[in-house]
């Protein structure tokens, strides 16, 4: 195990960790000692549905961050001849004690919806009818595949006892896809309505944005 100074410790602590160190500190509570290639499975397992899809480099320097926080600790292992030796990390009991207090105890941001065919819809005054429900239907099918991920990586989550609620959230995560592709199919219902009552009339130009400063209506 490395040693780690006090300064060290205090530059990257508690306070100043982002959530993405949390979360592959999280992913490292689970007791196993894992490879950067083995977390990089881990979060697609999970936390792509509904945090994050970190690449080998975000990975990487997280461990890094939290080696240096004295949260994780890193070892080599010998492979078999010809093959590169690999480095596998573990969670300290500092860490373990750290991310039980960010658990229990750091407030818990709210959801931020960055969402593509949302803004696209918003936008659908400048695109063909037959774009906008293009968009919607590729959202349908994307969703669908999502969710039907999401019950596979369950049921193989739930062989393992100490996953229980790693596969309830992707039980969370099945039915928000599943919302997803309903929400969508409803959106080609009202923009359907939409176009039937404007009927053959052509589309009315889009009233300029309020300048700064001065009252106007919202879009």
């Amino acid at each position: 195990m490395r040693c780690v100074t006090n300064e060290a410790a205090e530059e990257t602590n508690g306070r100043t960790l982002p959530a993405t160190s949390w979360a592959v500190l999280g992913l490292l509570s689970f007791g196993e000692e894992l490879s950067g290639y083995d977390l990089k499975k881990w979060s697609d397992w999970s936390l792509r549905f509904f945090y994050w899809s970190p690449s080998f480099s975000q990975i990487y320097s997280e461990l890094k961050r939290l080696e240096k926080a004295g949260y994780a600790s890193s070892r080599m292992v010998a492979q078999e001849t010809g093959t590169r030796d690999k480095r596998v990390y573990r969670i300290t009991d500092e860490g373990m004690t750290a991310v039980r207090r960010w658990a229990r105890e750091a407030p818990v941001d709210p959801p931020v919806l960055k969402h593509g065919p949302m803004l696209r819809l918003w936008l659908g005054h400048l695109l063909e009818p037959e774009q906008m429900r293009e968009v919607l239907v590729q959202h349908q099918e994307f969703a669908e595949k999502m969710r039907r991920r999401a019950v596979a990586d369950a049921d193989g989550a739930r062989e393992e006892a100490s996953w229980a609620y790693p596969t309830l959230t992707l039980k969370w995560a099945e039915r928000y896809y599943a919302s997803e592709r309903d929400l969508a199919a409803a959106m080609l219902d009202d923009i359907a309505e939409l176009e039937s009552a404007r009927g053959a009339a052509p589309a009315a130009e889009p009233a300029p944005a309020p300048a700064p400063g001065k009252p106007g209506k919202r879009p």
